[in-house]
This record gives C-alpha cells, structure tokens and sequence, in this order.
C-alpha cells in the first residue's frame, strides 16, 4: 500500500490595511501636509502594504488633495478614502479617488447604543437605514466598498450582526469590526468575531477586517485573535501612532506572524526590510518619537550590554536574537559616509535608507552632507536621516531662520541676534534672556510675534562623541493647535532655533487645516 505524505496547509495571506495618513495622522501633533502624506505613501508603496487608506477627503481641502495626489501617482496599492454614512462624504471621496488605479471607499456610521444615543441622535433602524444607502452609494462609484461598523466591541451584538448582514447584502466586500476605544481583550473580541462568523449568513461573501485600537495596550494581541477566529485584513499604522493610545502597530503585527510561523498558518507581502526605514520617516515627519525599548524597531531593539547576553550573542545570535537586525531594515553597520564620499555614494545610502529625492532636493541635502562631514570624523545613518529631515521632509515655509548669534558665558549676559525671512522680507532683532537658548526663543518671538507657548523642549545627541549632531525637539501649542518641531546641527543652539522655527512653520499650517475628529 503506498503511503501518502501529509501536504503542509499553504500559508493563507493577510492583507495589511494602513491607516498612518488617516488615523494615525489624528494623533495630537501629527498632522502632515500635501507633500509630506506624499513621501510617506511611497514609502508605504515600498513596503508593499495591500491598502493605504490615504484620508478623510471631505475633513479639509489639504486632505481631500492628499487623496487625490496619493490616488494618481500610487501605483499597486489599493487606495482608500474615508466617509461618513452620509451622500455628500461619498460624493467627496469618489471625487479625490476617481484618478486610482484601484479605488476604495471606506464608510462607516457607530453602531453601539452609546454612540446613536449620545452622538448619532438615531435609532437603529435610522442606522440600519443609513448604511444600506451609504454601501449602496459607494457601490456606484467602485466596486472595493469597505463598512466599519463605528465601536463595534460595545454594540448589541445581534444588531451588529444585522447590520453586517445588511452591509454586505448592500455590496461592501470588506467589514470591518473596530474596537474604536480599546476596550476589549483577546478572549472577547475573538469571541466577537467567531459569533458573526457564526452569524451572519453572508459573512463569507466578505472579508472581516479589524482595527484596534491601543488604550489598554491589547491592539496587537487583539488583531491577532480575530485574525485567528477568521479576520483577514488588520488596519494597522507605523510605529502604532493613533488616537489617544494609537493603534495596533503594523511592524509588530508582521513579524510576529513571520517570526511565528510555528503558530500562525499566515503571512503577508510586507517587505519587511522597509520596516525601520517607515518606522524613521514617520518619527522625522511627525516629531513623534519611538521609545527605546519599541519591538522591532526600537533603538535597543537589536542592542545587548549585559555580559551574558553579549557572550552568548558572539556565539550564536539566535541565543537572544528571534530575527535579524538585517530582516526589518536595520543595517549590521553604522559607519557608512565621510568627507571623500562623492554624489552617488551618498545617493545610494539614502535609497537603501528609503529616501528617494528629486534632484534639487539631493543637491540640498548633499551639501548638508559634506558641510557636516568637513567637522565630524564619522557619519551614521542618523546623521543622515537628521539631515533628510531637517533639508528636505519640511513643510513650506513662511519663516526660515537666516542667522544667529548668541554671545553668553559666566561673566557676560546671554544676548542672541537673529535673522529670519518672514513671507521674503528678512527682519532682525537682538535681545537678552536666562541662557542662550533662551535669548534665541525670545528674539524669534518677538520676530514672529508668535503667540504660542513653549510645553516642552528637549535635547538629544543623534550620535556619540563630542562631535555629534544634536537633535532638537520642542512642542509648541497656540489656540489649542498643538505641535512638534525639530531641528537638528552641531551647533546645539542653531538646532534650537531650527527647531523652533519649524515648529512655528507646522502652526502656521495647522491653523489654515480644518480638523475633523473622528
């Protein structure tokens, strides 16, 4: 009799939903303009994630051309838009997507008796109501139609099973069950999802989406349950920024299902050596900081200082590495650049950094490169992402900092003169204050005749030595617009002032932006 040999189950794939320019954009001083959504929707594109959700088109003229920019010039990705349960939402969106290659209108209206009751002012069937009509509206413009049912986790699980099996009868491909204030946990929201599996007569003609959100740090965990109860797509953003807590973090969410294959018959088409690159793009745009200690793309990360740990790591990595530093973008060396490197060595780094710059913005940033490398003996990666960041991932500028100087010491009162171009009339002032810096602050203030009020400044040293690049970060706020700025040179008051005058660039912009919170 011939044996037959047991076949391995093939690995299902999972689409992954990223919603960094959407939701992750609504984290308090995270907005982004037209061209910064621009550079990070490439780089997404480079990762290779199956959706970007680009925007909320009908929020404000800046995101509806966001869509709209991302929708013509990204190509195969499926790009999404936000929209209310309402006509003129999924008119708008339509509008900012109609130049995609592969368009989707995401609508979603609350579905928990707390939200009709207090925010929606409507009754179930009114809901019900609304959501056939929206999926239905959407259908005409696309045939990519995605429904979230707005805090799913605490609706009455029979409507929400109603309202799904409506949904999908109404032609949305996609459901999505968001736990939209990070309330459940594993057990729950698998429970959740196995009951509308179990449900719902037509759940298989679509497919479960998910999106957690942080608030009791279980996004991840809860992604992963549903996804094991039948989810197949998680909404997800870089670095796991969000609303409030943020959002389940993709990077997370891809390695464990690669590190885990043990575990979970699932992968995705993430290239996951564009993980740490995304990771770093995001923190120079948005000035939002990954701590240390973040998985996967933390600095410590992939570090070792105890003995035993190092010991055991010269002998064999895997003794407390799981995966490779290599695996999610993190090159084994940081010594890369110097003084007699030319054009196309420092082009190539920053390709494999994940900047790809027009040739204007390569110049700038190629002669901030060797003026930097004329003064410090070694250039790392950081130095490099300090100067992408600080030359090119800028918001237009109504103020640009021309020039200062600050003379102070133990004998002498700290006095700053500063030049800056407002709207190209250059204006300067001099004046005094506690310290340097904050001399610099108070003639910059009084130039701009700013408003805003400092809630933070903070120092630190991109690399190591007495020679480092030190990076700026200050975080402003004026008529409840809060945001970051930073700044960074070898000249720790000049990353001070740059910093400052960045920040005060992004409050310009944000005062014009009208914010819509979800």
């Amino acid at each position: 009799m011939k044996r037959e040999h047991k076949k391995d189950n093939p690995k299902e794939m999972i689409k992954i939903f990223d919603t960094t320019l959407r939701d992750g954009e609504q984290s308090p001083g995270a907005s982004m303009n037209v061209e910064e959504k621009l550079r990070v929707a490439k780089q997404l594109q480079r990762l290779n994630v199956d959706i970007i959700e680009a925007g909320f088109p009908v929020a404000s003229e800046g995101d509806f051309e966001a869509v709209k920019r991302i929708a013509e010039g990204i190509k195969g990705v499926e790009v999404a838009a936000l929209a209310r349960a309402n006509i003129k939402d999924i008119d708008r969106a339509w509008q900012a997507l109609a130049g995609a290659k592969r368009p989707r209108i995401h609508t979603f209206i609350a579905t928990s008796d707390i939200h009709l009751k207090y925010k929606l002012r409507l009754s179930r069937s009114e809901v019900l109501k609304k959501t056939v009509e929206a999926v239905k509206k959407a259908r005409s413009y696309t045939e990519s139609v995605e429904f979230s049912a707005e805090d799913a986790v605490r609706s009455d699980r029979a409507f929400l099973a109603e309202i799904v099996e409506a949904a999908i009868d109404a032609g949305a491909l996609t459901i999505n069950i968001p736990d939209t204030v990070g309330y459940t946990t594993p057990m729950e929201f698998g429970s959740l999802i196995r009951y509308l599996k179990e449900s719902v007569p037509n759940i298989e003609k679509a497919v479960i989406s998910v999106h957690c959100h942080n608030d009791l740090g279980l996004a991840v965990a809860n992604s992963l349950t549903a996804l094991q109860e039948g989810a197949r797509q998680v909404e997800c953003t870089v670095n796991g920024i969000g609303e409030r807590a943020g959002n389940a973090s993709l990077e997370e969410i891809v390695m464990i299902l690669r590190t885990r294959k043990d575990l979970y018959n699932f992968d995705t088409r993430i290239k996951s050596e564009h993980l740490y690159p995304s990771s770093r793009l995001i923190t120079h745009i948005t000035g939002m900081a990954v701590q240390p200690n973040k998985a996967v793309v933390g600095a410590n990360a992939f570090a070792h200082e105890a003995g035993i740990h190092q010991d055991g790591v010269l002998k064999e990595k895997t003794t407390y590495e799981i995966m490779t530093p290599e695996s999610v973008g993190i090159a084994k060396s940081k010594l890369v650049l110097g003084k007699h490197s030319g054009r196309h060595a420092f082009k190539d780094k920053l390709v494999e950094l994940g900047y790809e710059l027009s040739e204007e913005n390569l110049e700038k940033a190629f002669e901030r490169f060797k003026q930097l490398s004329d003064k410090k003996k070694e250039i790392y990666d950081e130095d490099l992402e300090a100067i992408v960041a600080d030359e090119v991932l800028r918001i237009p500028d109504r103020f640009k900092l021309i020039y200062v100087n600050v003379v102070s010491g133990t004998a002498t009162v700290p006095t700053a003169t500063v030049q800056i171009e407002i709207d190209g009339k250059t204006i300067q002032d001099s004046g005094s204050g506690a310290g340097p810096v904050d001399s610099v602050y108070s003639v910059i203030t009084r130039i701009t005749k700013t408003r805003s009020k400092l809630l933070r400044y903070s120092v630190n040293a991109i690399t190591g030595g007495t020679d480092a690049q030190g990076e700026v970060t200050v975080r402003l706020m004026e008529k409840g617009h809060t945001v970051i700025g930073q700044g960074a040179h070898t000249d720790i008051i000049v990353a001070s002032a740059k910093a400052f005058v960045n920040a005060l660039n992004k409050l310009e912009y944000k005062k014009k932006k009208v914010e819509v919170n979800l």
